[in-house]
């Protein structure tokens, strides 16, 4: 069975401008697929729902670029979403803008504030587990909800849950701003993670970085889960969409 997946036709510094642009009339949620969210995409559709519904789809892996360059002749921008969030970070945001995370450590959330000299971060940490509570999840979209309008959200808190949060804003209609799915973004930018080597990110292999840093973890991701991605491309049809 063939599946479209869109993507958005953006690099970096081109998806930086519109979100510096954005504003905090309208609401819109960012999401940065990389190979094992593809296989997610192929396999689930509700999941396909939560990407129907963003307003972004951004590349996120060089990995999966090269793959589709290969296989498709098919040249695809990418637009990694640490780099995104780092950037945002470092260049648009203001020290007054408010800013909210989703996840992380009350810790982290205050080093961030003191890295990029926020003023107005507001920080939620749900717990382990939260999206199976219909009351933790309400609490959470509660507090985002509470801190309307704001410049950026960052939801940190995995795949797919951060999507289904972004998407549950998205219908209740409330939230104002611009939200992004960032993953662990916000580990590698206070430390608790290390991020690839340059050369590692360019060459497509910040995966295998990953790997031999937390083999336990991500093994069955990568080994297990992710060679799947060879066999689907024939099944996925990539599609860039324009903006002006």
């Amino acid at each position: 069975m063939a599946i479209t997946f869109q993507l958005d036709n953006y690099k970096l510094s081109e998806f930086i401008e519109e979100a510096t642009n954005y504003g905090d009339k309208d609401y819109a949620y960012v999401v940065t697929p990389n190979a094992d969210h593809v296989i997610r995409f192929y396999d689930e559709p509700s999941f396909r729902d939560l990407y129907k519904s963003a307003g972004f789809v951004l590349l996120d892996s060089r990995f999966l670029a090269l793959l589709v360059r290969v296989n498709k002749g098919m040249q695809i921008p990418t637009c990694p979403g640490s780099d995104l969030t780092a950037e945002l970070l470092q260049s648009v945001i203001g020290p007054d803008d408010k800013i909210v995370l989703v996840g992380g450590t009350a810790s982290q959330a205050v080093q961030l504030s003191k890295k990029y000299s926020l003023r107005n971060l507001r920080h939620y940490d749900p717990s382990m587990g939260f999206i199976r509570n219909p009351d933790e999840v309400e609490a959470c979209l509660n507090f985002i909800e509470s801190e309307s309008p704001f410049r950026f959200c960052f939801l940190a808190v995995g795949c797919p849950q951060q999507e289904q949060l972004a998407q549950a804003l998205q219908l209740r209609g409330k939230a104002r701003g611009l939200a992004l799915c960032i993953g662990a973004s916000i580990n590698f930018l206070t430390g608790v993670e290390r991020r690839a080597p340059l050369w590692m990110q360019r060459l497509g292999m910040e995966w295998f970085f990953r790997l031999i840093n937390d083999p336990k973890r991500l093994a069955q991701r990568y080994l297990v889960r992710g060679p799947r991605i060879f066999l689907l491309l024939s099944q996925l049809n990539f599609v860039l969409r324009s903006h002006p």
